[in-house]
């Protein structure tokens, strides 16, 4: 059964756009009727920008573990068109495969700037218009974050974080911006299949199915729904 949604006149800043993940999410929100600004440490029309249409989304290049950037680029989205809407926190990456004692603090650093200091910052500097216009935020966070793990704790450990600051977003803006997470396990995007070529790719969650859900979170439907970290890992 499909569902179809409404955003005329509605404004949406993704982060991470030019990722698998990030370009199902503003092709959504574009086929909704949401004016989409997207933002990546990626340029448009480069091999690792996977957005098919570019020229469709306002993209503002900024590094969102970087304060400064993620100021700028919000207060550019407000002045530009008047409003801020939703906030989809998409950046994220992964890097494993190595056990605590043998992971270097540069590791440590890179996964918390991009998976958990990005989310923190574009919340942070959203949240003020945001409950102008009482609108919301949805974070990635990961299924993997609700336990421990072998070879990749400090992932898990940083989209843990995730989920703990949406809960708290949550908490803090009552009434006026509603906050929620996704959990995903393994996506399917192009570097995933790269990366475990002998996997069962039928196991793995389409990207546009992940979207969908996000649409969800952000609409009116979800009206009631605030600090949820909501599974989006299939049946598996």
């Amino acid at each position: 059964m499909s569902t179809e949604y409404n955003f005329d006149g509605k404004i949406v800043l993704i982060t991470g756009v030019g990722g698998a993940l990030g370009s199902a999410v503003a092709n959504a929100f574009l086929k909704a009727g949401a004016t989409v600004c997207g933002s990546d440490i990626v340029e448009p029309n480069t091999e690792d920008f996977l957005l098919s249409d570019p020229e469709r989304v306002d993209f503002y290049r900024a590094d969102f573990s970087d304060e400064n950037d993620v100021a700028e680029t919000i207060d550019a989205v407000v002045d530009e068109h008047g409003r801020l809407d939703y906030l989809l926190n998409i950046a994220g990456t992964w890097r494993g495969d190595t056990p605590i004692h043998e992971t270097d603090a540069a590791t440590f650093d890179f996964l918390f700037d991009v998976n958990l200091k990005t989310m923190f910052l574009a919340s942070k500097h959203a949240i003020p218009h945001l409950r102008a216009s009482e609108g919301a935020i949805v974070s990635v966070s990961a299924r993997s974050s609700l336990e421990g793990g072998a070879g990749d704790g400090l992932y898990r450990a940083s989209k843990a974080g995730v989920r703990l600051l949406t809960e708290t977003i949550a908490a803090e803006n009552l009434g006026s911006v509603r906050a929620n997470a996704v959990m995903p396990s393994v996506i399917d995007t192009p570097m995933n299949r790269e990366m475990m070529p002998d996997a069962d790719f039928e196991t793995w969650v389409d990207p546009k199915d992940i979207a969908d859900v996000l649409l969800f979170l952000c609409s009116d439907a979800a009206a009631v729904t605030s600090g949820a970290a909501v599974p989006v890992y299939g049946e598996v």
